[in-house]
């Protein structure tokens, strides 16, 4: 199966949106601001960094989202999910209709879609869930059928659970206390729902050790998988190397990409999830790789340095 690139766009923006609502769903907030160029830029998968505090704070580092949804003929609102964790996030919480945001978006690459109609499982941890429901709507218009796995903790932390089992196709919930659907996690009974509904393609976001192991299980079943990662952002925008991880090229070379301008979307078996934190010893870059490389033989016998290409 191949499946299309992410599409172009006219890049991102940043502007003062107006917040239009901010509810509570769950253990999740869920904010709603009015950017109509965001909206009519957005591609599943996408996010905006959105800076907090005010003007006076001394939280200069913006905060990174997933788009959870737009609606570009409704005013052009970009709406995204997030848990209050830390100062940043109680400051956004605290919002109320009518005030200012100061965001950037839509950034990062989308996820690619199938050129063909597909089978395609969607899996969800937490409020990781929240871009696979803008991604289902874009897949649904190119035909392919639609099945979700979520999963969290407790059945208060399963993000869009109720829309899931309205949109998809089948819709299978798991949660750690049992609270609500099947007891376990997501990789428990993601072999079963890969043989009910026959899958061709897996898009997950989630938690890191999540997608680990949903992309060993999608390399198991000789499945495709595109992963959204979640690496912590500090400017989302490729400046400060906060978020890079290793990542295999096409050319097989491994390079250190930044997540939030190479990605967040990559395929999952190009991830070197076991070297995450790291700087592995044959990544491009890192301290004796032209040695290193000049010491692998080529297929005939000679040596080469291997000079780089692109494809990470």
């Amino acid at each position: 199966m191949t499946s299309d690139g992410p599409e172009p766009d006219a890049g991102p923006l940043q502007v003062r949106g107006t917040i239009l609502t901010v509810r509570r769903i769950d253990a999740y907030h869920v904010m709603t601001v009015v950017a109509p160029g965001i909206a009519a830029r957005f591609r599943p998968g996408q996010f905006v960094a959105v800076a907090v505090g005010g003007q006076d704070t001394s939280m200069l580092l913006r905060r990174c989202f997933s788009i959870h949804d737009v609606r570009p003929d409704h005013g052009g609102t970009v709406e995204f999910v997030f848990s209050v964790v830390g100062r940043g996030t109680q400051w956004l919480a605290e919002r109320r209709p009518r005030e200012a945001l100061d965001l950037t978006g839509p950034l990062g690459r989308p996820f690619p879609v199938p050129r063909d109609p597909v089978s395609c499982l969607l899996v969800g941890g937490g409020y990781g869930s929240s871009p696979l429901f803008a991604l289902a709507d874009r897949l649904r218009e190119r035909g392919c059928t639609v099945d979700f796995l979520l999963g969290a903790a407790s059945g208060d932390k399963v993000f869009g659970a109720l829309t899931a089992r309205r949109t998809g196709r089948s819709a299978t919930i798991t949660t750690v206390d049992g609270s609500l659907g099947v007891r376990g996690i997501v990789t428990d009974v993601l072999g079963q729902v890969i043989h009910d509904a026959r899958t061709d393609v897996i898009y997950a976001c989630g938690p890191m050790p999540m997608l680990r192991q949903v992309t060993a299980l999608a390399r198991r079943y000789d499945i495709p998988v595109q992963v959204a990662v979640e690496e912590s952002m500090a400017c989302g925008i490729g400046v400060c190397m906060t978020c890079v991880l290793p990542v295999v090229g096409s050319d097989g070379i491994t390079r250190m990409v930044r997540s939030c301008v190479d990605g967040p979307v990559f395929r999952g078996e190009r991830v070197r999830w076991d070297d995450i934190g790291t700087i592995p010893l044959d990544a491009f870059g890192a301290p004796g790789w032209e040695q290193r490389r000049l010491r692998q033989p080529r297929p005939g016998g000679e040596h080469t340095a291997g000079r780089p290409g692109h494809g990470a």
